[in-house]
């Protein structure tokens, strides 16, 4: 390796709309209890799609030059002076966010809430598509022998399925309906079956996508309309197809619509997660809901779930191989080809690079 190669750490930045620039990204130093990971693999996430095509997610909004990507998995380089639990070698999957850890909702254990959160590639925080990232050794996980740098990368959107199972106490007793096929609603679909439920219906607007949904084990799909129109129509679809009351469903869209259709299709005491944000705002019907006394969770990323996600992958329960469709390396070319081909959805779930 060349001396200019040792030396300067390279990122994709992301600059503007649709613009992404391979440029020098200086590490901070490495603190006591920090480690510094060579960047092997990294996969793209819908949020990372939306800085992408928009320059904001949700109530996120990029204002300068932003190093973006936050699933990620790597190679150890070097360790803090007071590592003691990782060492220079071990392949690791690296949780992106760094709360505070000193207000009440870290304290309680709810740290995925923190005010103060520095999360890898949500502004203004640089992200992880880069060579080499600097982070807290306890926020990097070593992984299994058997588990590749490809499936640490994925643990952080299997997170996600995770904790909203978590959250609804998704058990072998819970029939479950996902609205929407993307990337976060298969990855709940595995997450939904390898926590037991027995039946799972999964509705999209694309057919594609459910033969995908169907192929990971859905039960049942349901091809619906975006019209608005359509949805008492299809709420029936929904309760025919899964032969008996929702338990929980899991809205993985976050839009009007699906959420309507959601909280019409669970049964009376049943549960509504909502974990896609589509629209910062929404409107739902909440008081005939209310009525039925429909729980409606909210999901925001994560908290303690790496352990069990690799535990999953470790022992063959969760499979998110079928989930990576594109594998892109490190170039300027082909990191704007990568972003085309996620933000164009379509056959692309899982968007990956090999670095």
């Amino acid at each position: 390796m060349s001396k200019k190669d040792e030396g300067e750490n390279m990122a994709a930045w992301l600059l503007g709309i649709k613009t992404l620039k391979i440029q020098p990204y200086p590490l901070p130093p490495l603190g006591p209890h920090d480690v510094r990971v060579r960047v092997k693999a990294l996969g793209i996430c819908g949020s990372d799609v939306h800085h992408f095509k928009t320059m904001r997610c949700a109530n996120f909004i990029v204002k300068k030059p932003m190093v973006i990507g936050h699933e990620c998995a790597g190679v150890i380089e070097e360790v803090g002076s007071g590592v003691k639990s990782l060492q220079v070698g071990d392949r690791v999957a690296l949780e992106p966010g760094i709360s505070c850890r000193q207000c009440d909702l870290c304290k309680s254990g709810r740290y995925n809430l923190c005010p103060k959160m520095k999360f890898f590639g949500s502004p203004p925080t640089n992200g992880s598509l880069a060579n080499k990232v600097v982070h807290p050794a306890d926020l990097c996980y070593k992984l299994p022998e058997n588990v590749s740098l490809e499936e640490g990368a994925m643990c952080e959107p299997l997170s996600v399925g995770v904790h909203a199972c978590r959250r609804a106490n998704i058990s072998p007793e819970t029939r479950v309906l996902i609205m929407g096929a993307g990337p976060i609603g298969l990855i709940t679909l595995l997450a939904a079956r390898a926590f037991g439920s027995p039946r799972i219906v999964i509705v999209d607007i694309d057919d594609c996508r459910l033969s995908i949904a169907k192929s990971l084990g859905a039960d049942e799909t349901v091809l619906v309309s975006t019209n608005i129109q359509d949805l008492s129509k299809e709420v029936e679809l929904i309760q025919n197809a899964m032969g008996c009351g929702v338990d929980v469903s899991f809205d993985c869209v976050g839009l009007n619509k699906t959420m309507s259709t959601a909280l019409n299709a669970t049964r009376s005491g049943g549960k509504v997660c909502l974990i896609g944000l589509a629209q910062s705002e929404t409107t739902a019907p909440l008081t005939p809901t209310a009525a039925r006394e429909v729980d409606v969770i909210g999901i925001f990323r994560y908290r303690n779930t790496w352990p069990l996600c690799l535990e999953l992958l470790r022992t063959g329960k969760i499979d998110v191989k079928p989930l990576i469709t594109h594998r892109f390396g490190f170039s300027q070319k082909e990191v704007e080809d990568a972003f085309e081909t996620s933000a164009g959805g379509g056959n692309a779930i899982k968007v990956m690079f090999n670095l």
